[in-house]
């Protein structure tokens, strides 16, 4: 397919770093960071959570999040916290992010 094709997007594996505050510092917002793009959304979870756990068992203490999601689209389709060892899926018929049953 071409560039233009919708269903040729593919996932996107977004990673957002909160920055360390210094006193005085205006808070800007998170770092957003693209880790890459998948075909399916299977393999950019797989990629997500490598991700994830490699930042959990490496550092505690810097806060960070992942999503993987559709590019253009507002919802993500599964997201992971630094600070939370669940991680939650979208639900399409609810368009909730629900915790992933293991």
């Amino acid at each position: 397919g071409t560039m233009a094709d919708t269903d040729d997007r593919g996932f996107e594996v977004i990673e957002f770093v909160e920055p360390e505050h210094k006193v005085g510092q205006r808070y800007t917002g998170p770092i957003e960071t693209e880790l890459g793009t998948f075909e399916t959304e299977v393999d950019a979870i797989a990629f997500a959570r490598d991700v994830w756990k490699a930042h959990i068992a490496r550092d505690k203490y810097e806060v960070a999040w992942w999503i993987v999601r559709v590019p253009g689209e507002q919802l993500a389709r599964w997201i992971a916290d630094s600070r939370s060892d669940v991680e939650k899926v979208l639900d399409l018929t609810t368009r909730q992010l629900v915790p992933l049953k293991r």
